[in-house]
């Protein structure tokens, strides 16, 4: 082995020949940087340095060595940590149970954030640092991040959120040797300077009053004071949890997803002509205009489609909320695309997995994408100026600044 003491940079590149050369001679430097550390440490923390006279009847020696292997960007590399009698020094620079260091295990999160899966995770470090990296140690790296996943779950919220939208997206996760659809249902908010954010993302098998109201709760107990307008999917038992946190807020229900359900029970050969009347109904420019269309629709249709025209007789308040504000807002509130939005960027990064293993394995991916695609949100969507101060003539003090 090259002992690299004393050495200059000129020295050691006319050493060099290729950059196989050059890598392995890193590695030897980075090895021997690493030994001479550890040398400097158990120096300080014996008080003498090694050979020394100050060392004799000290109480505490040195004691030899011990082997560890650790995977770097520069391949596996085996260290000799130095030992003392009393079992007391501890390597600060490599800590005692790391096992990857100099940035092995960024890469490996920063992989895993993209949605490389584990083989690829594995085939990927193998040819770039030829160091061999087994699913485990996948899973045990990208688990240190679950303490930020809790506490980013946790984290405080703003005091009044003008719009939330809530919508869900499937994932398939292995459950008691069984694999089952679960959903992570998001929350997200525009805050009161227009600027969007993942409240928080709650996975669960079934949606119901309880668990809204538990969601609500925890947005609540969070510091959220306020919803102005919450928009929604047809999210069972949502309506009734949040009227009890928070009851002022008005409910709008996607008009885009009813559209699109009513559709799926019209035939083909009418669907042209339903449609038409139905464009009457949602485009109109006052309620009292969307009313009368939607009697012209019911006395066309109901004979023929009363499923379709019972829904939205069932659900004509939250459908027709939107019609209390002007245009711009309209625009904001009456679909969930926004939160549609995101769920498609996510779907982009978990696409290539079929299921995930737990619940937490889930939950990692999840953050790890979703923090890559808020930080591209620090912008207030379009017309936000003119919506806000159509916010504050509606809703007075309710927005706060």
């Amino acid at each position: 082995m090259h002992s690299f003491e004393n050495k200059t940079i000129r020295d050691l590149a006319q050493e060099c020949e290729s950059v196989d050369d050059i890598l392995a001679m890193m590695k030897v430097l980075f090895k021997e940087t690493l030994q001479l550390v550890f040398e400097a440490e158990i120096e300080e923390h014996l008080g003498y340095s090694k050979h020394s006279q100050l060392g004799n009847n000290s109480g505490n020696s040195r004691n030899g060595y011990s082997k560890k292997t650790i995977k770097t960007k520069f391949g596996n590399t085996q260290l000799h940590i130095p030992r003392d009698r009393k079992g007391e020094y501890e390597p600060q620079i490599v800590k005692k149970y790391e096992t990857s260091i100099n940035g092995l295990e960024e890469q490996i999160i920063a992989l895993y954030s993209k949605g490389m899966s584990t083989r690829d995770i594995e085939d990927h470090m193998k040819d770039i640092y030829g160091v061999n990296v087994s699913p485990s140690l996948v899973s045990k790296v990208t688990d240190k991040i679950l303490p930020q996943v809790f506490e980013w779950q946790s984290r405080p919220l703003e005091q009044v959120y003008p719009i939330v939208y809530l919508d869900a997206i499937h994932f398939k996760v292995r459950h008691e040797n069984r694999i089952i659809n679960k959903a992570a249902y998001t929350v997200l908010g525009v805050n009161s300077q227009g600027v969007k954010d993942i409240l928080g993302i709650w996975i669960g098998e079934n949606e119901s009053a309880s668990f809204w109201l538990s969601v609500c709760t925890d947005l609540k107990n969070r510091g959220v004071e306020d919803i102005l307008i919450a928009c929604k999917d047809g999210l069972a038992g949502f309506s009734e949890a949040i009227q009890s946190i928070f009851p002022q807020t008005d409910i709008q229900l996607c008009v885009i997803h009813q559209i699109r359900n009513s559709m799926k029970y019209v035939a083909t050969k009418d669907r042209q002509e339903f449609m038409n009347d139905l464009k009457k109904v949602y485009k109109a420019s006052v309620i009292e205009e969307a009313e009368l269309q939607f009697g012209k629709l019911q006395e066309k249709w109901s004979s023929k489609y009363q499923k379709v025209i019972s829904s939205w007789e069932e659900n004509w308040v939250e459908l027709t909320a939107f019609f209390a504000y002007t245009s711009d807002i309209r625009k904001m509130i009456y679909t969930t695309n926004t939160v549609e939005g995101y769920h498609r960027q996510l779907r982009k990064v978990t696409k290539t997995k079929f299921a995930y293993p737990t619940d937490n394995a889930l939950r990692k991916i999840i953050y790890l994408a979703t923090t890559g695609i808020v930080e591209k949100w620090g912008n207030p969507i379009p017309s936000w100026l003119e919506c806000k101060s159509q916010f504050k003539i509606i809703f007075g003090d309710r927005l706060k600044d």
